[in-house]
């Protein structure tokens, strides 16, 4: 029989093979998966930029159908895997849809909802609770984070200077005065 950490593992990649695909988009990359009785029936990737809606987190498609699997919006019985610490909205999705166990990889130290920033998922005052299981593959989740936003900075980057090229040439008498001092 399998260990409990590496059944973990291996739905976690299968979140970060979601993840893989919002980064093949240039989207943040994060990926999730829902599984019930070993079997994964919900699966999303963060899409916020390309469905230029706030609603396309990863958690939220994934919940959406494994909803539609389920025939049911509760889904009491499954367990939901996330490459990054969830947001307040999908949180607090996780909480609605009765999911009662959260496994992530990467905390999310300025946004997170699981103990982070807020611990809405183990909020005493809601009616339902959430088992947490933390850092699960972490340095891969992380890792593909950190790649992501220091390829998007070195982007911005050669942007600014292109933008800035353009406008000095653009603009003789611009490139004539730096030239001058």
């Amino acid at each position: 029989m399998a260990s409990i950490p590496s059944i973990h593992e291996k739905y976690m990649r299968e979140a970060y093979r979601q993840a893989l695909k919002a980064y093949r988009l240039g989207e943040v990359p994060i990926g999730c998966v829902i599984v019930h009785d070993g079997r994964i029936i919900g699966r999303g990737y963060n899409r916020r930029n390309t469905d230029h809606c706030t609603l396309s987190h990863a958690e939220i498609t994934a919940i959406r159908r494994a909803s539609k699997a389920l025939g049911d919006w509760r889904l009491e019985d499954c367990t939901l895997y996330v490459t990054l610490e969830p947001c307040q909205m999908c949180a607090g999705a996780i909480v609605q849809a009765r999911i009662p166990e959260v496994v992530m990889g990467s905390e999310s130290p300025k946004s997170g909802c699981s103990g982070s920033v807020l611990d809405i998922l183990n909020n005493p005052g809601f009616n339902h609770q959430v088992s947490v299981t933390k850092g699960v593959l972490a340095d891969e989740c992380s890792a593909l984070l950190t790649r992501f936003f220091t390829e998007l900075r070195e982007k911005l980057k050669a942007a600014k200077a292109a933008g800035k090229a353009s406008e000095d040439a653009a603009d003789p008498a611009a490139s004539e005065g730096a030239a001058g001092n």
